[in-house]
């Protein structure tokens, strides 16, 4: 994370944390709905555990969060659902999606890149 201060240097922190558990991020890009896909709702159902996150805009003054949805799927190394409900109303379902990779999904067309993430390290 990247801090901006006023009439000083920036300040950097980094986490090095290290541990074996999964992840997958998703960039959802709209095309019936808003190009940001904001109000897109994904649900992440994998062996131990099911998720919802919303994409939303803004956050407060002067910043911003990144659009991404993240989700930790600790030991699952594969979500065997990943539903996404579009502002528009349309549904688009994905099945046996790997973990550790982000997703670009556009609306109505699917998966459009897929960028892998190292794989997790243990300590």
């Amino acid at each position: 994370m990247v801090i901006f201060n006023v009439g000083a240097r920036p300040a950097l922190f980094l986490n090095d944390t290290k541990n074996s558990n999964h992840r997958a991020l998703f960039k959802l890009i709209g095309t019936k709905s808003n190009r940001g896909a904001v109000g897109a709702r994904i649900t992440v159902t994998s062996a131990s555990r099911s998720q919802i996150e919303e994409v939303k805009a803004g956050s407060s003054y002067l910043s911003t969060n990144d659009s991404r949805l993240h989700f930790g799927l600790a030991g699952d190394s594969v979500m065997d659902k990943v539903e996404i409900r579009w502002p528009s109303g349309g549904v688009e379902t994905l099945r046996s999606i790997p973990a550790d990779a982000i997703y670009t999904i556009v609306e109505g067309q699917g998966v459009k890149s897929t960028v892998k993430l190292l794989p997790p390290t243990a300590h």
